[in-house]
């Protein structure tokens, strides 16, 4: 029996017909090892059935509970049936990158069919060059960044030949009874309010750690005297700065606009190396001033810095804990308005340390404990509202999400064929922001993935020209690039 968890449902009850909570990726091969060079449906679905039980969110399916007393379950689909979940698109010629992204970007808008395993793939054929491209959507509720690299994992091979598999000997999961079900969420709902007292208690704490809460006026002074009511040590304090108006933060619509791109983890490294501090803070700093030239060109650029929300997983070291979404996000300065460049680097450095080490005193469970607040039966019209209120006063917690994810670095094979790139196609929501920045390390690469509305940022390609701008600059201050000639060539990007 597993139950989804406040967080889960709250990626479910966030969706409007303008925003849908899923995550993906779009994977670029090359299918020469494949039989006849050609990827097709069939293999990439028997694939599927024959690991889905590696991956148990690609064959589980959401229960409801009778009247929304509580939060749904899930269980096995008994009627699972990868093929059903696959469709197959060809591009027209040139099958250029332009027309990827276009492609891409429309299949992300479309929400996914509840009535059965929340994932789908589309197969992208008539790429140029032979290339074909996977795209794997896969809702948030089912999978955190964590699982969705697991689940990921477990379709992909180190070689072009399949290696062996576990069986699979685990009894299908099922949901509890209606009534078991029912009776669960009554006593649930009897227990809620000295669970709510509970979760406010654990969070005072840390309300300044929430986005968009420490820079309004008492707050922090809340924080500190609850720090010290409950003994507990006093935790590094948080910059204090609120986001300003942007572009790109304006009421979302339902139209998106995608744009991929690659930079050489080399250059990456020797800017770590010689400016000091970790990858994250290179791919912030090149994330700031490409956000900063972007701005600066439309006569946009505020006088404050822009807020970066940066995800952050609680999962424990070797996969442990419990199931379910464990994530929480972090809200950092990104320096944008800093001109000198080695200034604005050493900026994001000391705000990324700062904001790390008050997220490691408070562990970041606010994200699960005020989730957890309303009572399952109200909680997602009380989302949906609060949501729609949040636009409607231009709230603005972040200006945008930016998230970086380790990968492998080694190649990597689908039934076969190689993955020459995989870019994360992440979510735009009117609290988050209108444009959300991924990269995944992969290969000797940096794959960036830019998802935006397209009614706020017609064409984020822009911003991938900004971030290879950003990378010479930041490696002119370490002496030049360490790959002759720039960035390779660019699989998709446009949007």
């Amino acid at each position: 029996m597993t139950q989804l968890t406040s967080v889960d449902a709250t990626f479910l009850n966030a969706e409007t017909g303008n925003a849908y909570a899923h995550i993906a990726g779009l994977g670029v091969l090359d299918p020469a090892a494949c039989p006849g060079g050609r990827l097709t449906v069939e293999q990439v679905a028997g694939l599927v059935r024959d690991r889905a039980h590696l991956a148990p969110p690609l064959r589980r399916r959401l229960v409801r509970v009778p009247l929304g007393l509580d939060f749904p379950y899930w269980e096995d689909d008994p009627d699972f049936a990868p093929e059903k979940h696959i469709v197959e698109i060809g591009l027209p010629a040139p099958g250029d990158d332009r027309q990827l992204a276009d492609a891409v970007a429309m299949l992300h808008e479309q929400p996914l069919d509840r009535s059965r395993p929340l994932w789908e793939i589309a197969l992208i054929q008539g790429l140029r060059g032979g290339r074909v491209a996977v795209y794997l959507k896969v809702h948030h509720a089912a999978i955190d960044g964590v699982l969705a690299a697991e689940t990921l994992a477990a379709l992909l091979d180190l070689s072009p030949e399949p290696r062996e598999l576990p069986p699979d000997d685990a009894a299908p999961v099922r949901a509890p009874s209606t009534a078991t079900m029912v009776g669960t969420g009554l006593l649930r709902m009897a227990a809620h309010p000295v669970r709510s007292a509970l979760s406010l208690a654990r969070s005072a704490p840390y309300l300044d750690e929430i986005p968009g809460l420490a820079s309004v006026p008492g707050v922090g002074f809340v924080s500190s005297m609850a720090q010290g009511a409950l003994r507990r040590p006093e935790a590094p304090p948080v910059p204090r700065v609120a986001a300003p108006p942007t572009p790109f933060n304006r009421p979302v619509g339902p139209r998106r606009a995608v744009a991929c791109g690659e930079l050489p983890l080399a250059d990456v490294k020797e800017i770590r190396r010689g400016l000091g501090g970790s990858v994250n803070d290179v791919v912030m700093a090149l994330c700031a001033t490409a956000l900063r030239q972007w701005l600066d060109k439309r006569g946009e650029l505020p006088d404050r810095p822009l807020v970066g929300g940066v995800p952050v997983s609680l999962r424990l070291a070797g996969g442990g804990g419990p199931g379910g979404n464990q994530v929480s996000i972090m809200s950092t300065p990104l320096a944008t308005h800093i001109p000198d460049p080695a200034e604005r680097y050493a900026a994001v450095r000391r705000d990324m340390d700062l904001v790390k080490r008050r997220f490691t005193a408070s562990s970041g469970g606010w994200v699960r404990e005020m989730s957890g607040l309303l009572p399952a039966p109200v909680a997602g019209a009380v989302t949906r509202f609060a949501l729609q209120a949040a636009s409607a006063v231009a709230l603005r917690p972040v200006n945008l999400v930016v998230s970086n994810v380790p990968g492998p670095q080694f190649p990597l094979y689908l039934c076969g064929a190689r993955v020459l790139g995989y870019y994360p196609i992440s979510v735009v929501t009117d609290v988050s922001g209108g444009l959300n920045i991924t990269v995944f390390s992969y290969d000797g690469k940096v794959d960036v993935g830019i998802v935006a509305c397209r009614d706020l940022v017609p064409d984020p390609s822009e911003i991938i020209d900004h971030l290879d701008d950003a990378l010479d600059e930041l490696c002119s201050l370490v002496g030049g690039r360490a790959l002759v000639g720039g960035r390779p060539p660019t699989p998709p990007a446009a949007g």
